[in-house]
């Protein structure tokens, strides 16, 4: 197995994305493509170790520069600044998902008909948006992702199976958004699975958390075994798709 990273330059708009594509070409055969959108702090090792996790399974995976020039950082102000020059223009945001969708298909050994996403944090919100306005994929996952809706989709609008996976202590989302979430997705009759597992904190998958949450006191645990059960619900669910 030879798992290979190619940075994977193109304009939306005015500005440069710089997303990372990986994959093993030793797979010759047309393989799933997997978005996989990032947390607030953009492209960064983490995100690019979840395409390389991705890439070893078999797929084809595109780690989605949303802020541009592939910035990334590890400073809250820093990466709050750029997230929010997504949220106040989800017009934008919007075309650069569907941009990422494209380029994703459009890659040497992608089967463009079989596409899903799975994010992280802000991530999560993003491709829970894809869902929403319909983009063609056969699954979204949220790890630990903000919920709130951009886009409130009608009856059969939703093509893609969803999984949430939450940790019921995250302070970043409420009982409120989990609550409007639900009735959000029944009215959209859209085929969904929401996983709350107990006593966990925000940022569960990512190693790097516990270093954040010390280091800057934010409300963030890696927890390993809900890391790994979210994982393996993932593969479930791509396996039932795909």
């Amino acid at each position: 197995m030879t798992i290979q990273t190619q940075s994977l330059t193109y304009s939306v708009g005015d500005a440069t994305m710089v997303s990372q594509f990986v994959d093993d070409p030793d797979l010759k055969s047309q393989k799933p493509g997997i978005l996989v959108l990032p947390e607030w702090w953009g492209v960064d090792g983490y995100i690019r170790r979840r395409a390389a996790d991705l890439a070893g399974l078999g797929y084809a995976a595109l780690a989605v520069d949303l802020y541009g020039e592939g910035e990334s950082t590890d400073k809250p102000d820093r990466a709050e600044a750029l997230m929010n020059t997504v949220l106040d223009d989800m017009d934008t945001g919007t075309k650069r998902l569907e941009m990422a969708c494209s380029i994703l298909a459009e890659q040497p050994g992608v089967d463009s008909s079989r596409l899903a996403a799975i994010g992280y944090c802000l991530g999560g919100a993003m491709v829970l948006h894809l869902a929403r306005i319909g983009a063609a994929l056969k699954a979204v996952v949220s790890f630990h992702g903000v919920l709130d809706s951009f886009y409130k989709p009608q009856p059969g609008e939703v093509k893609a199976k969803i999984l949430v996976c939450h940790g019921d202590q995250d302070e970043y989302v409420s009982d409120e958004s989990i609550q409007t979430f639900h009735d959000e997705m029944k009215a959209a009759e859209a085929q969904y699975e929401f996983v709350s597992y107990p006593g966990v904190l925000h940022g569960f998958t990512s190693p790097e958390a516990d270093e954040f949450a010390e280091k800057y006191g934010l409300p963030l645990a890696y927890d390993e075994g809900t890391d790994k059960k979210s994982w393996q619900a993932m593969t479930q669910l791509f396996s039932e798709v795909f």
